[in-house]
C-alpha cells in the first residue's frame, strides 16, 4: 500500500496516491467519453462539448458522494449506532463537514451527483439527454475503474477478515494488510491498527473490475442498441448487481449497515436501482425507435 507517493521536494507537499488515481480516472474517462462522441456523436460538434461535460460530471460526483457519506454517518449518530464518532463530529462541528479532502465520499452519492449535474450540463449543450447518458456512462465508468484503484492504494474500501480455509487465495482475490509497525509510521494509510498483518478480501480491486465489466457491457450494448438509454439502463442495472454482491465481503464499518447489520447503504440502494432498471429494460424490450429525451 502507498497512501503517499512521493513528497515534492522543497515544500514537502505529500502527492497521494488516491488523488492521483482519482486523476488518471477522469483523464482516461474524459478520453473515452470523447472517442465515443467522436464516433457515436448524433451532431458534428458533439465531442467538442464532452470537455464542460466531464468537469460538471466530477463536480457532481465529489458533491453527492459527500453528501451521501455525511447523511449515513449523522443518521448512524443519531439512531445511536456505534463508530457513529465522524457523524457526531459532523454535528458538532459542522464546517467539518467542508473537509472534504480528509476523506469521506460514498460512491453511490457520487454516481447519482454525477448523473444528475450530467444531465444539466447534456441539456445546457444541447446534447440529446438519452444519447448523451449512454456515452457518458460508458466513460465515466472507464474512469472510475481506474480511480478503485486509488482505494486499494491507501487503504479504504476493504473487505472484511477472510476465514483460515481461504487464506492461500492469491491476490488480486486477497491482500494482506501491511504489520502494525508499517501502519503506525504511515498514518495516511486508512487500515485499522487492529487489522495489522490480516489476510481481507480485496473488494477494492473487485469493484475496479465491476466498473471495467460495466463499462464493457454497455459498449456492447452500444454497437447493437435498438434505442438511446438502453445503454444506461444496463449500466444502472449492472453496477448494482454487482455493487450488492461485492457488498457481501465489505468489511469496512464506515459504508454503514442498517437492519441490524443486514444490509449495507450501497446494498439498500442497489436493490430499488437493480430492479427499477431491469424493470424497464423489460418493459422497452421491443422498442426500437430511437428515445427522445
Amino acid at each position: 500500500m502507498h497512501p503517499i507517493l512521493f513528497e515534492i521536494p522543497g515544500i514537502g507537499f505529500p502527492v497521494r496516491s488516491f488523488g492521483v488515481a482519482i486523476l488518471l480516472g477522469v483523464i482516461v474517462g474524459h478520453w473515452v467519453m470523447h472517442r465515443l462522441f467522436r464516433r457515436f456523436g448524433e451532431k458534428p460538434g458533439d465531442a467538442d462539448k464532452t470537455w464542460d461535460l466531464a468537469m460538471w460530471v466530477l463536480v457532481g460526483a465529489i458533491l453527492g458522494a459527500r453528501v451521501l457519506y455525511v447523511i449515513v454517518e449523522v443518521s448512524k449518530y443519531w439512531s445511536g449506532a456505534p463508530n457513529a464518532d465522524t457523524g457526531q463530529l459532523y454535528v458538532e462541528s459542522p464546517l467539518k463537514i467542508f473537509a472534504i479532502w480528509e476523506g469521506g465520499l460514498v460512491m453511490y452519492g457520487g454516481f447519482f451527483g454525477a448523473v444528475l449535474l450530467g444531465i444539466r450540463a447534456a441539456r445546457k449543450a444541447g446534447l440529446r439527454l438519452a444519447h448523451a447518458l449512454d456515452l457518458g456512462l460508458i466513460g465515466g465508468f472507464v474512469g472510475q475503474g481506474i480511480g478503485r484503484w486509488g482505494c486499494y492504494l491507501v487503504g479504504d474500501d476493504y473487505g472484511s477478515v477472510v476465514p483460515a480455509k481461504y487464506e492461500h487465495l492469491p491476490f488480486p482475490i486477497t491482500l494482506r494488510v501491511p504489520p502494525l509497525e508499517w501502519l503506525q509510521t504511515h498514518p495516511a494509510s486508512l487500515f485499522e491498527h487492529e487489522l495489522a498483518g490480516k489476510v481481507l478480501w480485496a473488494t477494492q480491486i473487485w469493484e475496479s473490475a465491476n466498473a471495467f465489466v460495466v463499462a464493457l457491457v454497455a459498449y456492447l450494448v452500444l454497437r447493437k442498441r435498438r434505442y438511446a438509454g438502453q445503454c444506461a439502463l444496463w449500466v444502472f442495472a449492472t453496477y448494482a448487481l454487482l455493487r450488492f454482491l461485492v457488498e457481501i465481503a465489505r468489511g469496512d464499518a464506515v459504508r454503514g449497515v442498517w437492519f441490524g447489520g443486514t444490509l449495507s447503504t450501497s446494498q439498500l440502494i442497489s436493490l430499488p436501482v437493480a430492479l427499477l432498471a431491469f424493470g424497464l429494460l423489460w418493459r422497452y424490450r421491443n422498442r426500437t425507435e430511437p428515445a427522445r429525451a
